[in-house]
């Protein structure tokens, strides 16, 4: 019998948040997997489902994220992977707001960045549990 620590795949262009974020969860026992892009985020999601994927939307193309997501969602091993949406569109764009029951995104939590790591953390163990080893 192995234990296991749950997976988190993040995606995310910022290398500067792409680090911190995956070092914050490291260090709350999760095992982080980083991508810089949707394209290599898909590719290591689908070579090795994680337990939860973080992606953020506006990268290289302003909708980038979004249609990961949507991609994500229509490959079978992916689909029911919950999906974090970190983005700082709510900067970019004030007045957009994305209701959480938006179906065209599909995701299971949206947060803006900054992001309010409590918080997060607390939706994050609500989804795949603590970070400690399982069994």
């Amino acid at each position: 019998m192995s234990a296991q620590r749950p997976t988190i795949l993040i995606v995310d262009d910022d290398p500067d948040l792409l680090e911190s974020l995956a070092a914050f969860l490291d260090a709350q026992g999760y095992r982080v997997v980083r991508a810089r892009d949707s394209q290599e985020g898909l590719r290591l999601a689908r070579s090795e489902p994680p337990d939860l994927i973080v992606m953020d939307i506006m990268m290289r193309e302003r909708t980038e994220g979004l249609f990961a997501v949507q991609e994500i969602r229509r490959t079978p091993e992916l689909a029911g992977v919950p999906v974090f949406v970190l983005s700082a569109l709510y900067e970019k764009a004030p007045e957009f707001r994305v209701p959480a029951d938006a179906a065209w995104l599909a995701h299971d939590e949206f947060f803006a960045k900054p992001v309010d790591l409590p918080v997060f953390l607390e939706k994050v163990r609500s989804r795949v549990g603590a970070g400690e080893a399982r069994i």
